[in-house]
């Protein structure tokens, strides 16, 4: 008899329909997979079989011939455990009456028929929504990712018995109840700007920062808060949409980093180590491309702390990402393309000894060694950077002011307030801020006053600027006039646009 069952598979976020055809037919007792299967497919024949053993079930002593089509698709993971062990059951015709047709089983099996994660199960869920698949049997451990999915039947079960009860009609399962999206408000910890001390031009830019969505390079000397007011970004930060959390959760999902909650709630905020390889960062693998590091910070922030010490080939594979918001990834497995537009926010050193331009302190480092050091960062990336601050020491009196500062709440405030004319702005050009505005939307909404075009060309002559700054100048300019609700563009705010920038002394 040869049985038909629905399971998926991953290529990047979009989930591939699976058909898994079993055919238990008379024989010399034989077990034969055909259609690209991966090791960790084949092995799933010891998985199957013990839980179905230790589930009271069968496994059959026939020839066995499973067939994953369409064929020319490699399928890779242990995914496929559970919709091999329902095609085998009904082939052998241990589920007389069971209508399997429209429902599309997933999940890896435990030797003792428990049912575990998979790693992925949210984009898969979505693209067989999208496909018309309505009904799906999840892990249980799974539940709490797939409860998001709204319009549709998910039944989770926590063993191979519950399945097969369900399937005959003993014991159904219970479908899951769509979970509410909720954002988490409490970032926790110190992470607020009111805990700042001083640093008044940093904060600014981080305001300016995140209201348009543009990339931040602080250089300063060692502990003088550019990592403390990098972890404040998220606080300031507008919350999440639905839309934008299971994007971001599509991701994390395939990345196998979700956690408990099973939906991304609050922007994430990646800081890989300075050691971290090429790959690691752009993403990639053997056979399976997984998301790096850049892709998991979409709709986030990515803080690369003591810039320099990154290698350069890493560094300059941020540049393609940086412009178009995604990077496609190559690999012999097939080629993944992942979103990733994240806000870049970078620390260094202005030295080997950090001390340099230092107000109080006294730098020992000679003029080659520094800028043997600024030079690990090349201009093409600088040129991608559109807010570049100094940040120095702060005095003993400042360190122990008690005055109130801005708390993260309030600037929060008027990010949203940015953001919002932003989104107005641009609803008939699918953008959602400032920084992703095109030569179009520039020539539309970044037009200067003659003014304003004399303080950018001045600029533009002394700091020999490239037409990429120039261009970045205006939108951060445009973001500044956003914070003060002007509709124009004025002389001030190109100046503050233009003092963002350092390239001139690197």
């Amino acid at each position: 008899m040869i049985a038909k069952i629905i399971c998926f598979t991953l290529n990047g976020l979009e989930g591939i329909p699976v058909e898994v055809e079993t055919d238990v037919g008379r024989g010399v007792p034989t077990y034969d997979m055909v259609g690209l299967p991966d090791a960790a497919v084949k092995e799933s024949k010891e998985r199957v079989r013990s839980a179905l053993k230790n589930s009271g079930l069968h496994f059959p002593m026939n020839k066995v011939t499973i067939n994953f089509a369409p064929a020319d698709i490699r399928k890779e993971g242990a995914g496929f455990d559970l919709a091999i062990a329902v095609s085998l059951l009904k082939a052998s015709e241990q589920l007389i009456g069971a209508d399997v047709s429209d429902l599309v089983f997933l999940g890896e099996l435990g030797l003792s028929g428990d049912l575990r994660p998979i790693p992925g199960l949210l984009p898969i869920l979505i693209s067989a929504k999208a496909r018309g698949y309505t009904k799906f049997i999840v892990p249980a451990a799974n539940a709490s990712e797939a409860s998001y999915l709204g319009g549709a039947l998910i039944y989770p079960a926590a063993t191979l018995s519950e399945v097969v009860n369900h399937l005959i009609g003993a014991e159904e399962i219970n479908p899951l109840e769509t979970s509410d999206f909720v954002v988490r408000a409490d970032h926790g910890g110190s992470a607020d700007l009111q805990f700042v001390k001083g640093q008044p031009v940093a904060r600014r830019a981080l305001e300016v920062a995140v209201a348009g969505g543009h990339n931040l390079l602080m250089v300063g000397p060692p502990g003088t808060g550019k990592t403390m007011l990098a972890r404040c970004l998220p606080t300031i930060m507008p919350d999440l949409t639905f839309d934008e959390a299971l994007e971001i959760t599509k991701i994390h999902s395939v990345a196998g980093v979700l956690g408990e909650e099973g939906i991304v709630s609050e922007r994430p905020f990646r800081t890989p180590h300075h050691t971290a390889t090429t790959v690691s960062m752009c993403g990639g693998g053997n056979r399976v491309v997984h998301p790096g590091e850049i892709s998991l910070a979409h709709g986030g922030v990515l803080f690369l702390d003591e810039l320099p010490e990154y290698k350069r080939s890493t560094l300059e594979a941020l540049r393609q990402p940086l412009e178009d918001g995604k990077i496609t990834v190559s690999r012999a497995g097939g080629t993944v393309t992942y979103p990733s537009r994240f806000m870049l926010c970078a620390s260094m050193n202005p030295c080997p000894c950090g001390n340099y331009g230092s107000a109080n302190l006294t730098c020992t480092c000679t003029p080659a060694e520094i800028r043997r050091y600024r030079k690990k960062i090349s201009g093409p990336l600088l040129d991608r950077i559109d807010l570049q601050v100094e940040v120095d020491n702060i005095t003993y009196d400042e360190l122990t002011s008690g005055e109130n500062r801005e708390s993260s709440a309030t600037v929060k405030e008027r990010v949203d307030a940015a953001r919002r004319i932003q989104r107005n702005r641009f609803e008939e050009y699918g953008l959602n801020t400032n920084a992703e505005m095109g030569e179009r939307e520039l020539a539309r909404f970044c037009e200067l006053s003659s003014e304003c075009d004399r303080i950018l060309r001045e600029a533009f002559e002394r700091m020999r600027l490239s037409a990429r700054a120039r261009a970045r100048i205006m939108k951060v300019a445009r973001t500044i006039a956003d914070l003060d609700a002007s509709e124009e563009i004025l002389p001030r705010h190109v100046l503050e646009a233009v003092s963002y920038r350092l390239e001139d002394k690197f």
